[in-house]
């Protein structure tokens, strides 16, 4: 291979970002480790801890959880003080890391990271085949991970932020509503729509059976069972009309036929209804998402949404980073006339259809 008009510094560039990604990579299980065994919580709000102090907190071996605390020294997700030879949680990190409660806590989706090479031989052959590969045929740590990614932001915007951005949604719910959550996975943002407004009805539908029954168990957990129902329908047949609200969740891009989703969300919902389209973030323009919070929605694009839209019929794989006008192009052509942008987060577009 001919080196011959290499730039030597743009090269020295690249191979550190490629060796702070490794670093990254590496780090992704000891995360894991560190939330499964609680070294974070060990940490949290305990100040300067020696390795031996941590492994006493969480009650593991001392030489193990060392080596561990150099990594994430290393990485500065801890604070490393050489003359005491301890480590320092700092109260930010512990947010994301250590609080589960937290709108950032962050740990959840390396879980889904986990699964996805776990499914390396199912996703190689996605790609050379080009048929997909559906959402049920993950390890089941992706349906954990997705769920305990996404639930923070919902518990944190969803009832304070983006069901007040909707035209009189937030009255109507408070009223009583009907209310549909199309592709609800777990549960999770069916559970907390509940737990806000009692004198509303709603229900969950998913196309895999297992997340259904997972979802029913969430919402007896949360005591709202009795306003809440599961069924396994997909985004194309789902049950009942008249809905008051019809939500989805960081799913429309996943469908296989996104226009026919759209068209039968027309139908089923009430002439006064509205539509509620939660994707994630992006710009129109693909040059406009080359940042880091579009780099993890195109790596998850990759491997799971667009995969998961080309097994099904259809297949028109919208991605994850399809934006706000084709997201708008594709509502309007299911028959809504309006679609505006209600509110977003860093990571959120939030759209409102209205018939």
């Amino acid at each position: 291979m001919s080196v011959t008009g290499i730039d030597e510094a743009k090269l020295e560039a690249f191979m550190g970002q490629a060796v702070t990604d490794m670093g990254a990579i590496i780090s992704a299980p000891l995360m894991v480790i560190g939330e499964k065994l609680g070294l974070y919580k060990a940490m949290a709000h305990a100040g300067p801890l020696s390795s031996q102090e941590v492994a006493d907190r969480a009650g593991v071996a001392e030489r193990s959880v060392r080596e561990w605390l150099r990594n994430q020294a290393a990485g500065g997700y801890v604070e490393f003080d050489a003359a005491s030879d301890r480590y320092t949680l700092p109260d930010e990190q512990a947010m994301a890391l250590a609080d589960e409660d937290s709108p950032v806590y962050i740990l959840g989706v390396y879980d889904s990271i986990a699964s996805l090479y776990a499914d390396e031989v199912k996703i190689l052959e996605a790609f050379k085949s080009g048929d997909g590969m559906g959402w049920h045929e993950h390890d089941p740590r992706l349906f954990h991970g997705t769920e305990r990614f996404f639930k923070p932001g919902y518990r944190a915007h969803l009832v304070e932020d983006w069901i007040p951005a909707l035209d009189g949604v937030k009255a109507k719910l408070e009223a009583g509503a009907e209310v549909a959550d199309i592709g609800c996975g777990h549960g999770a943002s069916t559970v907390i729509m509940a737990e806000a407004f009692p004198n509303s009805q709603f229900t969950g539908f998913d196309y895999h059976a297992g997340s259904i029954e997972q979802a029913r168990q969430r919402a007896e957990s949360a005591g709202v069972g009795d306003r809440v129902e599961f069924e396994t329908a997909s985004a194309a047949d789902y049950p009942g009309n008249g809905y008051d609200l019809v939500t989805v969740f960081d799913c429309l891009h996943d469908m296989g036929d996104p226009v026919g989703a759209s068209a039968h969300v027309h139908e089923t919902l009430a002439p006064d209804g509205t539509w509620m389209i939660v994707e994630p973030y992006a710009n129109d323009a693909v040059e406009e998402n080359l940042n880091p919070v579009g780099r993890v929605f195109y790596g998850a694009s990759t491997v799971i949404c667009t995969p998961a839209s080309l097994d099904q019929e259809v297949g028109l794989a919208l991605g994850a980073q399809a934006g706000e006008a084709r997201l708008a192009e594709v509502i309007k052509k299911g028959g809504f006339s309006s679609v505006t942008r209600a509110t977003e987060t860093p990571f959120n577009l939030v759209l409102e259809a209205r018939p």
